[in-house]
């Protein structure tokens, strides 16, 4: 796992995709810090890491397009396969290189809250509990990426369906909004995978919320694992 971890991580930044996902993202970023905290002589947190969590379904497609759908198509994948790493254990690798390459984009956020700081009181506990879910919601969306990346070796087809499936989320998400069916209302709730964020950003760390995205992240890389095994024997 751990040589998968460091190869993939490596990978990223010996090609343009690590430079360009941590740009694309810093770049939106620091428009909106600007716009929303400093134009504004604004400490609030929460709207900020609402935001970044809006950039996922874009970003994140860019982040794991590669990681399977490379090793398809350079032929790769038969190398990877006969490692002594368990299938298992070259999923994790991956899934933990790419949270590695979000980890980047996150310690430049500290910047921003040390410029909040110096001008305001930000809420430490919503700061805290805003990184906590962050972390897990790019689990989530990743291990959703990765999966997608595991089914085609095309990296644009996986880099347009795992898009699709974020922007379906999102859309799903606020399609009950205003309803007065609560059935339906609780049940979109129950697969919210953007809704439940809300709570949490208010500093509201609800153990069924964090059990949700973990349990979204270990179903897709569940589901990766039984994916790759097929191809590895195939």
């Amino acid at each position: 796992m751990l040589a998968v971890f460091k190869r993939d991580l490596r990978s990223y930044f010996t090609s343009p995709l690590g430079y360009v996902f941590i740009a694309a993202f810093l770049a939106v970023l620091n428009a909106y810090f600007y716009i929303n905290n400093i134009l504004r002589a604004s400490s609030d947190v929460a709207s900020l890491f609402g935001f970044i969590r809006f950039v996922l379904i874009f970003t994140t497609p860019i982040l794991t397009m590669r990681l399977f759908s490379e090793e398809f198509k350079q032929r790769t994948d038969q190398m990877l396969f006969t490692s002594p790493n368990s299938v298992f254990g070259i999923v994790f690798g991956k899934f933990i290189s790419a949270l590695a390459v979000f980890t980047v984009v996150i310690i430049f956020t500290l910047l921003y809250l040390v410029i909040i700081a110096a001008y305001g009181q930000p809420n430490v506990k919503q700061v805290i509990a805003n990184y906590i879910a962050i972390y897990c919601v790019a689990a989530a969306f990743i291990s959703i990426g990765l999966f997608i990346s595991s089914l085609t070796e095309n990296q644009l087809i996986s880099a347009i369906l795992s898009l699709a499936i974020f922007l379906g989320l999102y859309l799903l998400d606020y399609s009950g909004i205003g309803m007065n069916n609560r059935i339906i209302n609780n049940f979109l709730y129950a697969i919210s995978m953007f809704r439940r964020y809300e709570n949490i950003s208010r500093g509201v760390l609800a153990i069924s919320d964090l059990v949700y995205y973990v349990s979204v992240a270990s179903v897709f890389l569940f589901i990766t694992t039984r994916v790759i095994e097929k191809k590895r024997w195939s």
